[in-house]
């Protein structure tokens, strides 16, 4: 079974594959503190499992794409920032997963 692609690379930017939704908007919402389901409830257009994949699709690619919401929301470090003290114990294991995935690679 090949693994479903929820993100995809247009215009300069990411999105929820097949959707107008961008990933920023999927993202800050969840470092915001919103629930999966409390953000597909706001995209209508995305099932629950296309936001799952998108935050999954985020934590897997968390250093590639820090740069790149930096840049395009100005809010997005404190957020992040925020996360982290909201929540140190999953960031301390998704940077433990991220530390291992690196080394996983070729």
């Amino acid at each position: 079974m090949m693994a479903k692609e929820y993100i995809e690379q247009r215009d300069g930017g990411y999105w929820v594959a097949g959707s107008r939704v961008s990933l920023e908007s999927i993202v800050l919402s969840f470092l915001r503190g919103a629930a999966p389901e409390t953000i597909a409830q706001s995209f209508p257009v995305l099932r629950l499992e296309e936001v799952y994949g998108a935050i999954t699709y985020y934590l897997a690619h968390c250093q590639e794409l820090d740069s790149y919401l930096r840049a395009v929301e100005p809010q997005f470090e404190a957020l992040r920032l925020e996360f982290r003290r909201a929540n140190p114990t999953l960031s301390r294991k998704l940077a433990e997963a991220g530390a291992h995935n690196q080394l996983q690679r070729p």
